[in-house]
């Protein structure tokens, strides 16, 4: 489209069926947050008092006490992990990432331990959190988590996504029993979930959301629970949270976020979703070597993907070839495709403006196409994607 900003700056308008990845801008932002930015940022206010209004929106919506806005989810573990440790002890505020005393150790399931685009553990040492794994990869029992709490245990992590380890770990109630039995609060990064009260109502201390995936806000991380850990990390935007601010356009949008997010017809969504995935799985149905699956999503949230799965003796391609040719063509489509080495990746339909989902099923027959009359398997060393991974970032700038 001639008035599409990317294009303008000389960016690829990429279609984005990968889901809320920060990667490509998290989602498409929601029109009430929009006017609100738009509103306040001509004004001046009081950060502060902007605040404790989101406050008040935020314990509305996830029952928590208290809440508020900050930079991003995973800011939102430093400054939650960070409050743990420090309370409202405004010198050990400022002396952080230097604890004294050293009540800093954080227990987290070694499952757990996964990279959003940066690791989940680089979030709480950047708080001066000592991280204790606990558990193996695959599983975490009782005693594990028993015998690693201890006098310098300020707090525990527990991370939702589909990401994690999604069997022979702790579920959360059992985290937060055996975490309150010893006196520790618990922290859950919620980044990408969709239930805003689920976690509070199941014993967390603190939840943290993403402002910018499922809600449809500005770029943003939102903090709730209970008043006097929210107030903890929130005093940090005095030490290692002042380079995690967010400015008034960003607390307000959130707000507005939120309320939007009360009156949104979720139903209907899901009816229009469910609609882009039927005409996949038509578009797909008598494909050579493609199989198309419409799946729950793993953490639960009201929503399903599709599961592209590549047979590269019939499709003449694998598919990971087949996510880099449609990253590359015209107009790119963008995959999530974390799983590719085991010959499928997911078609997200969440973040698409009407009619792209017609654009992406002429995308898939195209390049299917040109498989299927190449002469020779398409079929790329599966390792080049681990040599080539960073390739952009370590170029940039160019």
């Amino acid at each position: 489209m001639s008035d599409d900003i990317r294009t303008k700056i000389g960016l690829r308008p990429v279609i984005n069926v990968s889901g809320t990845m920060t990667s490509l801008g998290a989602s498409i932002v929601v029109p009430e947050a929009i006017q609100a930015m738009e509103a306040i940022l001509p004004q001046f206010v009081e950060i502060n008092d902007l605040q404790r209004k989101a406050s008040n929106v935020i314990a509305r919506l996830t029952g928590g006490e208290a809440g508020f806005v900050t930079a991003s989810c995973s800011a939102g573990i430093s400054l939650a992990v960070a409050g743990a440790i420090t309370g409202n002890n405004l010198l050990a505020i400022e002396k952080l990432p230097d604890t004294t005393p050293e009540k800093n150790e954080v227990i987290v399931q070694m499952g757990h331990v996964v990279s959003y685009g940066a690791p989940v553990d680089q979030a709480v040492r950047l708080a001066g959190g000592k991280v204790m794994l606990i558990g193996q990869a695959t599983s975490t029992h009782r005693f594990h988590m028993e015998n690693a709490i201890g006098d310098k245990t300020a707090a525990a992590v527990y991370v939702v996504s589909h990401h994690v380890v999604d069997y022979g770990l702790l579920h959360l109630t059992e985290f937060v029993e055996i975490a309150h039995a010893k006196g520790v609060p618990v922290i859950v990064d919620a980044a990408s979930e969709y239930d805003l009260r689920l976690f509070l109502a199941q014993g967390a201390d603190v939840a943290l959301y993403s402002g910018h995936k499922f809600l449809g806000g500005p770029t943003s991380g939102i903090v709730a629970g209970k008043k006097e850990l929210v107030r903890s990390a929130f005093l940090q935007n005095m030490g290692i949270g002042r380079g995690m601010k967010v400015g008034k356009e960003s607390v307000y949008g959130t707000m507005a976020a939120l309320e939007a997010w009360e009156k949104r017809d979720h139903a209907g969504m899901r009816e229009r979703e469910t609609g882009y995935l039927h005409l996949w799985k038509e578009t797909l149905g008598e494909r050579p070597g493609i199989t198309a699956l419409i799946e729950p999503d793993p953490t639960n949230n009201p929503l399903e993907r599709m599961r592209v799965i590549v047979s590269p003796q019939e499709a003449h391609i694998t598919a990971w070839d087949l996510a880099a040719a449609l990253s590359r063509g015209n107009p790119p489509v963008i995959v999530r495709d974390h799983e590719v080495e085991h010959h499928y990746f997911y078609l997200d339909p969440c973040n698409l403006h009407p009619g792209q989902e017609k654009i992406v099923a002429a995308r898939l027959t195209e390049e299917l196409d040109k498989a299927r009359a190449s002469n020779e398997i398409i079929a790329t060393p599966i390792e080049n994607r681990s040599r080539h991974r960073f390739d952009s970032m370590l170029r940039w700038p160019d």
